[in-house]
């Protein structure tokens, strides 16, 4: 008989020897590029938060299937489209995260109604199953399980919990490296271990085991249902980012804690009628030695005796029943409406959680204690989790409000002191208040300046996202033309009817609108200036652009300095953000690029005559390129000769070093051997002189 564990060991190691995945199970973000130039910057950017598997925050675009992350390679035919399908589609991944958001809220609401099915007779006194309600709750959870069931086989089809010590093929150590993970917690919380117990144990336990089952009931719920709490907090943590559900707002803070507070409520509510459905029971079994299931046609005559009706009741007080008093008081153990038996055991558990078990009056029984204990303790981490979000809040808040007084203060110094007019400090304080309620504090543009190239190239473009696409002449153009233009556009803010530029100024930038603009000639009449309905006036809207004639100023001479001049007045109508690509960094676009320009209106007059500076400028790069690029090679293969002949001819290099300090060492032991006999000479010389002239000279006789 092979075992639980060693069957899914045997499972798992089959999956993984039929396909070969791996499953990135930690929050990374990797930023992929083709250029070489950037390799150094890309690798700074990668940031590794954890190991704990889980949903990628979506600050940035989604691209992430649930918690998996996609390997290079796939090499099943079937898996590989389906990654192919799943990458590419924004939407898709953000519907799949909003399902498990809403599988994991679902799934934690209705295990508690497990509790429900168990109904008290009060005609024949004894413990029955509200069949409908049992039908209902098995069928919805069966569902859950299903979907439950989709997302684990996803995760275990698609990849495995690939680690560097993982590469060897041992199949074995992964498959129980995968299941010691959440894999095994996601195992436990789907086994259909409530439904066996409601379906199965409960109805066939006679005598005193039917009061056992009923205990086992709860211990079944809270060690099923603890795992599955884990795994939705879990998901709830990862998929909160890129979730269309949940955001980090206030708002969104105080409905978690609204929630929390309700699923407490509905989990201490549920507990609290099967404890009082436990304890008539037990009351049934102890008091009337009596069997608590009703079976099939049974009568209060042939069963129990009346007298045990008046032992088990709230008026005897030879069984406590504690705070389950008001179970039986106002028939909640006794009702089948559902909806009324729910509401008030929801409102009981919401109402003690608050009061943190002020008003709950136990009796002696020892599982009745712990329950009363877990409430108050519940309440009092519900509460701290409230206070701590709150105080959170609020020192954000102060914060912000605190930052914005001081710099209010140093533009109101600024102002002061360079005597600005009222109309003017007028304008800057609401640009600055406009700005500040804008963006909050956060300065947007040295957020995206600091971010590395290729990432802030990314944001840009999911910010412009068919924009830059929408310019005529930048509608078939490649990737890393765009890609370049996206790392150069920079955010703006402007108020609301204020002159971005004006008629007969320098148009140095090209303006991507993300409000409402006006655009109009300095030939219509001033009356009209609050109107678009007249000739000349035309409004751009969100997506729409301005700026296209520098463009053609950029394509027309590569050598000009000065820049076009403006033939219209630009005003915004409403508060307007934008993305700016001013005049220098489009040229510097176009420099690296003006080839495919050349090759999209090749055909093109007008364009064609155009290309000459450009081609000069480009040939005389590629020509000093091309002789530095032959300098450095003649002088590194130089270099590289002397450096082989070197090498090859060590012991000749040294035996000549060896060599040439002899010889000069002969050639100095010469020189000095010739002085000395030149030496020599003189002295004999002088000698023979001196004696030659000590000689008397002879007598004439």
């Amino acid at each position: 008989m092979i075992s639980f564990s060693n069957l899914f060991f045997l499972i798992v190691a089959h999956a993984l020897s039929e396909q070969r995945y791996s499953i990135i199970i930690s929050n990374k973000r990797l930023i992929q590029s083709s250029s070489r130039e950037h390799e150094t910057e890309k690798l700074s950017s990668k940031a590794t938060v954890g190991s704990v598997p889980g949903f990628r925050f979506s600050s940035e675009k989604i691209t992430s299937f649930g918690n998996i992350q996609f390997d290079e390679e796939v090499k099943s035919k079937r898996l590989s489209s389906i990654k192919a399908s799943i990458e590419g589609n924004v939407i898709f991944l953000h519907l799949w995260n909003d399902a498990l958001v809403m599988l994991c809220v679902i799934a934690s609401l209705l295990d508690p109604l497990f509790c429900y099915v168990l109904v008290v007779d009060e005609k024949r006194n004894c413990i029955g199953f509200d069949k409908k309600l049992r039908l209902t709750v098995v069928v919805l959870r069966s569902l859950v399980d299903i979907g439950y069931m989709i997302m684990i086989i996803f995760h275990f089809r698609i990849g495995y919990k690939a680690s560097y010590d993982a590469k060897d093929g041992r199949l074995f150590a992964i498959a129980r490296r995968y299941l010691l993970s959440y894999f095994t917690v996601d195992i436990l919380s789907l086994l259909p271990i409530p439904q066996v117990v409601i379906l199965l144990v409960i109805p066939a336990s006679k005598g005193s085991h039917f009061t056992t089952a009923i205990k086992s009931m709860k211990f079944v719920f809270v060690i099923q249902y603890l795992p599955r709490l884990f795994r939705v907090h879990s998901f709830l943590k990862k998929v909160r980012w890129s979730s269309g559900i949940l955001h980090d707002t206030a708002g969104s803070k105080a409905m978690l804690n609204l929630f929390l507070y309700m699923l407490a409520s509905h989990v201490f509510g549920a507990f609290w009628n099967l404890f009082s459905v436990e304890r008539k029971a037990s009351c049934l079994e102890v008091r009337c030695h009596s069997h608590p299931y009703c079976p099939k046609n049974r009568s209060l005559n042939s069963f129990v005796e009346k007298s045990c009706m008046d032992a088990c009741s709230l008026s005897n007080d030879a069984f406590k029943f504690g705070i389950f008093d008001d179970a039986f008081k106002f028939g909640v153990v006794y009702s089948s409406d559902f909806i009324w038996k729910i509401s008030y055991c929801n409102w009981w558990g919401l109402k003690n959680l608050s009061s943190l078990g002020q008003g709950l009056d136990t009796s002696k029984h020892i599982w009745e204690i712990y329950f009363a204990t877990a409430i108050t303790m519940s309440g009092l981490v519900l509460f701290a989790f409230l206070v701590g979000n709150l105080q959170t809040f609020l020192q954000a808040n102060f914060a912000r409000v605190e930052e914005l007084r001081l710099k209010g203060q140093d533009i109101e110094m600024w102002i002061a002191y360079h005597s600005l007019p009222r109309d003017l400090k007028k304008r800057i304080k609401q640009y600055e208040k406009y700005r500040w309620r804008k963006t909050r504090g956060v300065d947007v543009e040295n957020i995206l300046h600091n971010l590395p190239r290729d990432l802030r190239r990314d944001t840009t473009r999911h910010l412009c996202l068919g924009v830059i696409s929408s310019v005529s002449m930048f509608q078939n153009m490649d990737e890393k033309f765009l890609d370049a233009v996206y790392g150069f556009l920079k955010p703006m803010l402007y108020i609301e009817h204020n002159f971005i530029v004006r008629e007969g100024e320098p148009l140095d930038e090209m303006i991507i609108i993300h409000g409402k603009l006006w655009i109009y000639s300095s030939n219509s009449s001033k009356d009209d200036e609050t109107s678009c309905s007249w000739p000349g006036t035309r409004s751009l809207k969100k997506g729409d652009f301005f700026g296209e004639e520098l463009l053609n100023w950029v394509l027309k001479d590569p050598f000009l300095s000065t820049v076009p001049i403006s033939t219209k007045t630009v005003a915004t109508h409403t508060k307007v953000e934008a993305f700016v690509l001013s005049a220098n960094d489009l040229k510097c676009v176009v420099s690296k690029f003006w080839w495919l320009f050349s090759r999209e209106f090749r055909n093109d007059p007008v364009f064609r005559e155009r290309w000459a500076p450009w081609a000069v400028l480009v040939l005389q790069a590629a020509w000093r390129r091309y002789a530095k690029n032959k300098r450095v090679e003649k002088e590194k293969s130089q270099l590289g000769l002397a450096t082989k002949s070197g090498k090859n001819s060590e012991a000749s290099v040294t035996t000549y070093f060896h060599a040439a300090a002899f010889v000069a060492r002969a050639l100095h032991a010469l020189n000095q051997r010739r002085k000395r006999r030149d030496g020599s000479k003189k002295l004999l010389e002088i000698e023979d002189s001196s004696k030659s002239n000590d000689l008397p000279e002879p007598s004439n006789v």
